[in-house]
């Protein structure tokens, strides 16, 4: 292996650090700001525009079901984090993050205040643009999904049939 492929694959190596601390940032600071009563009603324009989320919040009410999402995000992110000691159970966090990001992209759909009012419908107000930055999110959640199952797999070893 050369000197370039090594330094390729050390800086390949810190960009994964440093995707996988931030991805675990966002997700826990955002999870912890769901206890906040600003953040509730923030996030009232997307909770009862959606038809899953609408359905929970009646049943639980604002402040009930955003911090269920909290405590949600915090466990997502927490598993996310664990990966140098559970590899299989950082997968496992990915995946929950590719499926909140997932569901929090819907939002665009769902959410009329996602648009820029009279400019058309590719035209994303601050709420929408806030929301599309979880493309972002969403790939990185990808890329940590894969690296835990690749390091799962190789504390496994290899498989004998």
């Amino acid at each position: 292996m050369g000197t370039r492929q090594t330094s390729a694959d050390d800086l390949a190596s810190v960009g994964f650090s440093v995707l996988r601390c931030a991805l675990v940032t966002n997700i826990v600071w955002i999870g912890a700001l769901k206890f906040k009563p600003y953040e509730v009603q923030n996030d009232e324009p997307l909770v009862t525009s959606s038809p899953l989320f609408s359905r929970f919040r009646v049943r639980l009410g604002a402040q009930r079901l955003n911090r269920l999402i909290g405590v949600t995000e915090i466990g997502v992110g927490a598993l996310i984090a664990a990966k140098p000691f559970a590899p299989r159970a950082s997968a496992i966090g990915s995946f929950g993050a590719i499926g909140m990001f997932l569901t929090t992209l819907s939002f665009l759909a769902t959410t009329p205040e996602a648009r820029q009012k009279g400019e058309g419908t590719l035209s994303l107000s601050q709420l929408g643009q806030f929301l599309l930055k979880d493309t972002v999110l969403l790939g990185a959640a990808v890329l940590t999904a894969a690296e835990s199952l690749r390091a799962a797999a190789l504390l496994a070893g290899p498989r004998t049939s």
